[in-house]
């Protein structure tokens, strides 16, 4: 572990770089599971020790494994999840940082110290994932050494979960913004198509406002087409139609 200015400074130029490529890739990928893939992959870089790295996520009180870079990784998070305990569990149900040296753990997780050493992992890391009320949970890091990882292995890491936290809420908010705003643009492009149908039906058959409408529900329901497709079709027919325009 670094304790040099320069290592330091090594460490901190590493994760900016790691965070400038998460960054971009997030800017990619447009859902869930694919940023928490993106997340765990670039977790591994951002500490030397760290040889697999998953992320824990709890949804409607049920734990599980989101992401994970290797299939080691999610076999020890399987274990804590059937025993109901374990360094991961605590850190993604708590929000407490958890950094063990594996051997020193045997009597409290017993089932995780188990499955670690049948693996090799000696040294476990976990940091806390809050990014909102739907997705919480930890990002966990497995070392082959019994190091234990080091204080500054845990800053390190959990500035890089902090800022993975901004970003996810930032992509989720804007989805949601593009979300509203389709939903408004499409609820305008509707009404403007209805107002325009209305408006002709009016006209031709001199009825009012009330009426016309009438005309399209009862269109809608007899013909099982939406009534925005109904009104569409009419403006449409009205619109092409050569000599008087049918009646409705």
């Amino acid at each position: 572990m670094p304790t040099t200015g320069d290592g330091m400074a090594e460490r901190v130029d590493e994760l900016n770089a790691v965070l400038a490529d998460l960054v971009g890739v997030l800017e990619s990928v447009s859902d869930t599971p694919g940023l928490l893939d993106a997340v765990c992959g670039e977790a591994v870089r951002v500490v030397p020790d760290a040889d697999l790295a998953s992320i824990m996520v709890v949804r409607d009180g049920v734990t599980q494994t989101a992401a994970f870079t290797d299939e080691r990784a999610r076999r020890i998070d399987d274990v804590q999840y059937a025993a109901g305990d374990g360094p991961g569990l605590l850190a993604a149900l708590t929000g407490e940082v958890v950094r063990v040296t594996v051997g020193e753990t045997d009597e409290r997780w017993p089932e995780f110290v188990a499955a670690a050493k049948e693996i090799g992992v000696g040294s476990y890391l976990a940091v806390p994932l809050r990014v909102d009320d739907t997705l919480v949970g930890a990002v966990t890091l497995f070392g082959f050494g019994a190091h234990g990882y080091h204080e500054f292995d845990t800053k390190v890491l959990r500035l890089f979960t902090l800022c993975v936290e901004t970003v996810l809420r930032l992509t989720r908010r804007y989805r949601e913004a593009r979300r509203l705003a389709d939903e408004l643009r499409n609820a305008m492009e509707t009404r403007a198509v209805i107002e325009q149908a209305k408006g002709m039906l009016m006209l031709i058959h001199r009825v009012s406002e009330d009426a016309a409408m009438h005309r399209l529900i009862v269109e809608s329901q007899h013909t099982n087409i939406k009534l925005r497709d109904v009104a569409a079709r009419f403006t449409r027919r009205m619109s092409s139609a050569d000599g008087a325009p049918p009646r409705h």
